[in-house]
């Protein structure tokens, strides 16, 4: 009971957040360890990946499914975990947030939900 693995995102988002705030190279090192360890256990000859139902079997037993947001999230927080610290050669988080999706949204300068500031009334 919880030894299953589905690969997913919210640990290589939360290092990639942690390593762009701190600079700690630590972040960096348990990245590297959950994408060494998905290589090696959750990869399939085939092709794609695999979670796994029991990680405390030896070899792990695989549940045949690859979730779409190993591809799209966690993959992705991987990538931007080992990218420049400051999002120069990607994205940086001083003018882009992620959604829970993993989708990058650019910051804007004023709150558009502001109706009552002096700007958007003009425009109105």
């Amino acid at each position: 009971r919880g030894s299953y693995i589905l690969l997913r995102p919210e640990t290589a988002e939360t290092l990639m957040y942690l390593y762009r705030t701190t600079g700690k190279e630590k972040y960096r090192e348990y990245g590297w360890a959950i994408y060494t360890a998905i290589e090696k256990h959750c990869k399939v000859p085939s092709g794609g990946y695999t979670g796994l139902r029991d990680v405390a079997q030896d070899p792990p037993v695989p549940d045949d499914l690859q979730q779409s947001f190993l591809l799209s999230e966690t993959f992705k927080y991987l990538y931007l975990l080992f990218s420049d610290r400051d999002g120069h050669d990607t994205i940086s988080l001083k003018e882009w947030v992620f959604n829970t999706e993993g989708h990058p949204l650019k910051i804007r300068a004023r709150n558009p939900f502001d109706l009552w500031s002096k700007d958007a009334i003009a425009a109105s």
